[in-house]
């Protein structure tokens, strides 16, 4: 029996990266991440739940897609990111359904941290 592929779900995501050595380092040091290189402008990443990579052969966007990532503990990430080299860009703010911040990497790519605890 063939297993079921997710039709209509995202699959895989691609972000621009600068610098991959640079990138993998600040994910794995805030997100602990895992890794996957395919040659020097490219590497695969998985979360544990969805897989993504990072490539080279493209600038990030001034204003594209907006990954948000969950985590329980804002405080905590804010300060993870900060100390691996990332900017918070939005401080934490509430909206239904939970709060979160805004934080740009070393690329300039810019995500959220979102949580539904108080």
């Amino acid at each position: 029996m063939s297993q079921l592929k997710p039709e209509k779900q995202i699959d895989y995501i691609e972000i621009p990266a600068k610098e991959i050595a640079r990138t993998k380092e600040f994910y794995q040091t805030v997100f602990e991440w895992k890794f996957e290189d395919y040659g020097a402008d490219y590497t695969s990443f998985f979360d544990g739940r969805l897989g993504g990579g990072f490539t080279t052969e493209r600038p990030a966007p001034a204003h594209g897609l907006l990954l948000v990532i969950y985590g329980s503990d804002l405080v905590d990430f804010q300060k993870k990111i900060q100390a691996a080299g990332g900017k918070i860009v939005k401080d934490i703010f509430s909206f239904p359904g939970g709060r979160r911040f805004h934080f740009t990497d070393p690329n300039g790519n810019e995500l959220a941290v979102w949580s539904d605890a108080e």
